[in-house]
């Protein structure tokens, strides 16, 4: 799947955090290449380097579509990973979308069938 980022209208409306068809939270993860010794990454704002755009995912049907904002002065590059349902619905990691400051980011991809999880990656550009 590729990456996108538009600032028109999308394919497919996103849905309203209480009209998905299962529990998928707006969230920001860390893909497990990205975690460090404790298995999570460690909080930049509490280190005083405040990171990371903040990313809403919606799923319809087989398709995914995350916003990510990065309100800090450091871009962001942001990755959508969707993992499908079914064993033979391949699944995908997007390509890296820098985030810049102030600026807004759209992800999509989809699954041939049912969507199992989508979660965005961060990593620091430079």
């Amino acid at each position: 799947m590729t990456a996108t980022v538009a600032a028109g209208v999308g394919l497919v409306p996103l849905l309203a955090d209480d009209a998905m068809p299962y529990d998928a939270m707006p969230h920001a993860s860390v893909h497990p290449a990205d975690a460090g010794a404790a298995g999570a990454r460690p909080d930049p704002a509490a280190a005083g380097d405040p990171f990371g755009a903040a990313c809403r995912i919606g799923v319809d049907g087989s398709w995914v579509i995350a916003y990510c904002h990065n309100p800090y002065p450091d871009t962001d590059h942001v990755r959508l990973h969707i993992e499908c349902v079914r064993w033979w619905d391949l699944d995908s990691d997007s390509a890296p979308v820098a985030a810049g400051p102030a600026q807004t980011v759209r992800l999509a991809g989809r699954c041939w069938d049912e969507v199992g999880t989508a979660w965005i990656s961060h990593r620091k550009a430079g």
